[in-house]
């Protein structure tokens, strides 16, 4: 008898179970585990700034650390007698955020906080983006996002902090954020998140910073105008033992060449040219045709003989690139009559002409001359030209000041191909998206990128924090550096 009677009770308590538990989901001000918090109007969002490291503004360590929400600084620790606790009771700041788990708590009580207005400091400590946003970057007419102070900005337009002489790297991170498919793909971190990688393969972090910077620069809901790439330089000098710096002007294209081979390597790359997204994007191929000159002071018969041997034969080997280097013609030395050769002017084509298979150019080692040409057999999506304006001698470094004229619009790369192979691309015809410019001494100086914003059609000058709109013309006028080609769509 008192076993039947005792079966209701377990059916009851297996009933009121479930409920207790949806009272202890919904936030309230009796609920113990997620209470309504009465300091949320604390939160100072000017103060907010995600872009360094997320370390421990005392003890310097990074596990477990929470942000401040009252002054934006970050402490290590939740519980009793961590730095968060002890500067939550001291400071009276009482909202922190969990930079891992994206979790809000109340110090010192340590309850945590479920609110919906929340939700933006969240999205700007890790913007995400769906598929249609990012088909709709460059289709739809842009609108203009608002900061916390009041500033509009347009996403993807957004200044970089220059720390000290890192400007050499700001141009080159702006350029890139502006190559449609490379943006695209860091965009999604889904799309790099599954690459298996071994155990201790840190140099990932170099990916994963990347991404997260290209999502800050193209975040419609920024607290700011601008963004700093601080983290993304550190995991650069970590990664390159320190050949860039922070402190230390550098050359972008030094930068940009390792960069895209270290992404390429990081993200699991081979020799394949579909790889990696940056090899499917930037990856051209050309021949180079490579014969010997035999020594200016041997005779004729002794040089007809040796242009017999099999060493003197021209040879043939097929190589990629992911960036093309164009020489500028020497400045002249003295000015004309007529005042006209101040500054000279070269035109792109007559650069490019080194591709097309014919021209030769000598080349010298310290024992043997050689004449090389070189054939570009298959175009990339996106070309890279380099325009070497710094040649080294014994004594110093100097600059060539020639301009290069270039059209913005339908630059043919097709001239620089063979007839078959023009056949077999098709349209080879670019548009200029991005325009590096060095200004200045050859040692000192500083750099400036030019970008196109493909949704509204505008031209946008960058230098670290300002960005102001500039008109295609004047780009032609610059001393160009690395510029970066986009194949027009059919």
């Amino acid at each position: 008898m008192g076993g039947n009677g005792d079966e209701p009770v377990e059916k009851k308590t297996k009933m009121e179970v479930p409920n207790d538990d949806e009272e202890l989901e919904t936030p309230s001000a009796f609920n113990p585990k997620y209470r309504v918090c009465p300091y949320l109007d604390t939160i100072n969002r000017p103060l907010l700034d995600f872009d360094f490291e997320k370390l421990c503004s005392i003890s310097l360590t990074r596990i477990n650390v929470y942000a401040c929400l009252v002054c934006g600084k970050y402490f290590q620790g939740r519980g009793t007698n961590t730095h968060a606790y002890t500067h939550s009771v001291a400071e009276a700041h009482h909202v922190f955020l969990n930079l891992q788990t994206l979790r809000f708590y109340c110090l010192p009580d340590n309850y945590e906080i479920i609110d919906s207005s929340l939700d933006d400091i969240k999205f700007v400590l890790n913007p995400t983006f769906s598929q249609t946003d990012i088909n709709n970057l460059d289709k739809a007419d842009p609108k203009y996002s608002r900061t916390v102070d009041g500033t509009l900005y347009l996403p993807g337009v957004v200044g970089l902090n220059n720390i000290k002489a890192n400007d050499y790297c700001n141009v080159v991170l702006h350029a890139l954020s502006h190559v449609g498919p490379l943006r695209n793909y860091f965009l999604r971190e889904q799309r790099y998140a599954k690459i298996k990688r071994p155990p201790g393969d840190s140099i990932f972090n170099l990916v994963q910073r990347f991404g997260e910077l290209m999502r800050k620069i193209w975040n419609p809901r920024n607290f700011k105008a601008h963004v700093s790439p601080h983290e993304m330089l550190q995991a650069v000098v970590l990664w390159s033992n320190k050949r860039f710096q922070i402190t230390e002007q550098g050359d972008p294209i030094d930068f940009l060449s390792w960069f895209l081979h270290t992404l390429h390597r990081a993200l699991k790359g081979n020799k394949k040219p579909d790889s990696s997204v940056i090899y499917k994007t930037f990856l051209g191929e050309m021949k180079i045709f490579t014969r010997k000159i035999p020594p200016v002071e041997l005779d004729d018969t002794q040089k007809s003989l040796l242009l017999a041997t099999e060493e003197y034969q021209e040879k043939c080997e097929t190589t990629n690139f992911l960036y093309l280097t164009c020489d500028l013609p020497p400045p002249p030395l003295f000015t004309d009559e007529f005042r006209e050769n101040i500054i000279p002017q070269v035109n792109l084509y007559q650069l490019l002409a080194k591709f097309n298979g014919q021209t030769e150019k000598e080349y010298k080692t310290y024992k043997d001359n050689f004449l090389k040409r070189f054939e570009v057999s298959r175009l990339p999506h996106f070309i890279i030209l380099y325009i070497k304006r710094f040649t080294k001698n014994t004594f110093f470094l100097e600059k060539n000041p020639t301009i290069v004229n270039f059209p913005i619009k339908n630059v043919d790369f097709g001239d620089i191909l063979s007839i078959q192979n023009r056949e077999k691309f098709g349209n080879c015809k670019y548009n200029l998206v991005a325009n590096i410019v060095h200004d200045g001494e050859p040692n000192k100086g500083t750099y400036r990128a030019h970008m196109l914003h493909k949704a509204n059609g505008q031209w946008y000058e960058m230098q670290d924090l300002h960005v102001t709109e500039i008109l295609p013309q004047m780009i032609t006028l610059t001393e160009s550096y690395i510029q970066i080609y986009e194949r027009c769509a059919d």
